[in-house]
């Protein structure tokens, strides 16, 4: 138990029908070595269905407040934004609702930001593929992210969410404090998290405060992985055309578009002969040509909804 000395610790976690799932991490955080003073769970289902698994946590004994609401409207940038409105902390954790935190998460966290007198503090998101996925799945580590040097400061196009910790004054300095107009796409924590660092936050990565993804059958599949780089490349390529990286002329679009489109066919034509060494070999290649074609369609405007809904 931490002492009443220390900073005040909100985690907020966004929710969108996975009740199993957000049983479990509410489990891992009743269980933290240092435990937070507040957990703010915001559903983004309009019937509510995770009401349930938080007032189960809360009549189990919860050392915690826990706060809920519902955010009715399809938009993760409007969860997010929501789920900041209601902490109270000095210091807020933001995890997803199919993660999985050991106990020494948040300790960890808060003592990297302490050591590297950090606002900001990046760590991994491990996936666990299943013994059951497909072979070339297992092989080709696609769910895998970039880990960086303990105690660097995250470059711009390293920045992501999943298991981030941030001073709130930062935030809350920060309109929304996350972007609406990305909240149906890819990219309202990247365009975040920029604009932190961009404006003097020091945001670091540590390597000792990892959380778990359990990979859910449905992305198991070669249709997700493209899907999801597509819209990886589309977030990037508007976040990099609108000069939210850095500023960039016309010349430099131009550029860009260019590369892009040059890496597209270099990508294509290699997955084209490198299944002979294997699916996985194929397949990492069509991931990186989903990539930068997802890119090149920012030049006529189509964006890959990725949170949409069936109405």
């Amino acid at each position: 138990m931490h002492t009443s000395t220390a900073p005040r610790v909100s985690i907020c976690l966004p929710t969108f029908q996975r009740n199993e799932r957000l049983r479990a991490v509410l489990e891992d955080l009743v269980h933290q070595e240092r435990l937070p003073d507040q957990v703010v769970v915001v559903d983004n289902d309009p019937g509510g269905g995770a009401r349930a698994i938080v007032d189960e946590c809360r009549a189990a004994g919860a050392p915690f407040r826990i706060d809920y609401d519902i955010q009715p409207i399809p938009n993760i940038a409007l969860t997010r934004n929501r789920t900041f409105e209601l902490a109270t902390g000095e210091w807020t954790a933001f995890i997803d609702d199919d993660e999985r935190a050991p106990k020494e998460w948040l300790r960890n966290l808060l003592e990297a930001a302490e050591e590297f007198h950090a606002d900001g503090v990046l760590s991994p998101v491990e996936p666990q593929v299943p013994e059951t996925a497909p072979a070339w799945i297992r092989r080709g580590r696609f769910y895998d992210f970039p880990h960086q040097p303990e105690g660097a400061e995250v470059p711009y196009q390293g920045m992501r969410f999943g298991n981030v910790l941030l001073r709130a004054e930062c935030l809350r300095a920060e309109q929304g404090p996350f972007d609406i107009r990305h909240g149906l796409m890819a990219g309202e924590d990247v365009d975040m998290l920029v604009r932190l660092a961009r404006k003097g936050a020091k945001i670091v990565w540590s390597e000792k405060a990892p959380v778990y993804e359990p990979i859910e059958p449905k992305r198991l599949s070669l249709h997700w992985l493209l899907m999801r780089a597509l819209s990886g490349g589309q977030a990037f390529a508007r976040y990099t055309v609108t000069g939210g990286f850095r500023p960039i002329g016309f010349l430099g679009c131009c550029l860009f578009f260019l590369r892009a489109l040059v890496q597209m066919l270099v990508a294509a034509g290699i997955a084209s002969v490198a299944w002979i060494f294997g699916w996985h070999h194929g397949v990492a290649w069509l991931i990186k040509t989903s990539a930068n074609f997802g890119k090149l369609t920012v030049i006529w405007g189509w964006r890959y909804v990725a949170y949409a809904r069936p109405t």
